[in-house]
């Protein structure tokens, strides 16, 4: 599927209208729509800001990966806090001091995500059972 065709069923599987994800995404229902007609393709910082409105990583909206990779469907709201957190640092990634691209630095964030959420499932399962038997 094309970039607009990612927008258009993420949109409908979240429930937004494209008003109301224009507004949330911070751009005119025009240029959404003309967005999901490909007409036009996506700056990275409009992709950005349409996943966020959506709640999805931009890499699922260019059909690089599933929405598989991201948010679990049992995270709470501090886990998602947390994992966006460890996300907003905004120095650059550098290695033998030269910047990665963003394309590298993408990646890397989807290894990150892998990894931090399957920590944090670990940690509910472990955690969760001890404060259980406590509880009881």
């Amino acid at each position: 599927m094309s970039i607009g065709q990612n927008i258009k069923t993420y949109r409908k599987k979240a429930k937004l209208t494209q008003k109301d994800l224009a507004e949330k995404a911070n751009m005119s229902r025009s240029y959404l729509t003309d967005l999901e007609a490909d007409r036009y393709n996506p700056s990275v910082d409009t992709l950005k800001s349409i996943a966020e409105a959506l709640n999805i990583q931009s890499h699922v909206l260019m059909g690089e990966t599933s929405e598989v990779s991201a948010t679990p469907e049992w995270a709470s709201s501090k886990d998602k806090r947390d994992f966006k957190t460890l996300l907003e640092e905004d120095a650059p990634v550098m290695f033998d001091g030269v910047p990665i691209s963003e394309e590298d630095r993408e990646k890397i964030k989807r290894v990150m995500e892998a990894m931090f959420w399957d920590a944090k499932k670990k940690n509910k399962e472990t955690y969760g059972r001890k404060k259980k038997k406590n509880d009881e």
